[in-house]
């Protein structure tokens, strides 16, 4: 265990992993749990949230249900609060929920509203949720943050010749880029603390979020979020990665 701001050797590490109910940020809540850090299940649906934390607790893990709908002001206030009466400080957020606003997505023809809506979750939630839980993050010894993106995000990879990246989608793909460039900006804000922050790529994965045709498991895909929520004092920030390393921007 870490000695916290102050001198507690007995109080564990304590995580928040946003849409931590199922898939990729249920794996990165289990991969924290299995390292022995104290961690919050964030989701909206309570029935799914308990179910999991359930599932975590008889897999060894010290889990607890945060109700947390990361577009609603007074929700993401009452989780921060929840978080602080039970640890006291948060060592890793991880802003693992978003949604993909469904098909299609062309340019030319999308609904403006689905764009509005991905980005309220993707982009919007992600700093709502990162500065309710900031004051919190700063009391920590080794403050984490982990921005759970996509190599759609990859301006680079999208626009090389014969890129082959999924479907043409301008409401999800986009909110990822901005995603990456709002983690940017906080790198450069908080450079003078101990906070680091980074984004990750958990790959291609099979979950809800694409009908489980993906080809990568969510325990793989959840394995660089977890990497980067444990980075060692010195570590990076400000950086977008995946199993392989860095990911173009």
């Amino acid at each position: 265990m870490t000695e916290d701001i102050t001198g507690d050797m007995t109080r564990p590490r304590t995580a928040l992993v946003t849409g931590a109910n199922k898939g990729i940020g249920y794996e990165i809540a289990a991969g924290l749990g299995a390292l022995g850090w104290s961690v919050g299940v964030g989701a909206r649906d309570e029935e799914r949230r308990e179910a999991a934390v359930a599932k975590l607790r008889a897999a060894g893990a010290d889990a607890f249900g945060v109700p947390l709908d990361v577009t609603d002001d007074a929700s993401v206030t009452a989780a921060a609060g929840l978080v602080e009466a039970r640890a006291g400080r948060l060592d890793a957020l991880v802003n693992n929920a978003g949604i993909t606003g469904g098909a299609p997505q062309a340019p030319a023809t999308v609904d403006l509203a689905t764009v509005r809506t991905v980005v309220e979750t993707n982009v919007i939630g992600v700093i709502r949720v990162t500065n309710a839980m900031l004051p919190l993050l700063r009391r920590a010894p080794s403050p984490r943050i982990v921005n759970v993106s996509s190599s759609v995000g990859s301006l680079t990879r999208q626009s090389a010749p014969g890129a082959e990246l999924g479907p043409i989608a301008v409401a999800y793909a986009p909110s990822k880029t901005f995603l990456n460039a709002v983690t940017v900006q906080y790198a450069r804000e908080l450079r003078d603390t101990d906070i680091l922050i980074n984004a990750a790529c958990p790959g291609y994965c099979a979950t809800d979020l694409n009908a489980f045709q993906g080809v990568r498991t969510a325990q793989q895909g959840a394995a660089t979020a977890i990497r980067l929520a444990t980075l060692p004092d010195g570590g990076p920030t400000g950086g977008f990665f995946e199993d392989d390393g860095v990911v173009p921007w």
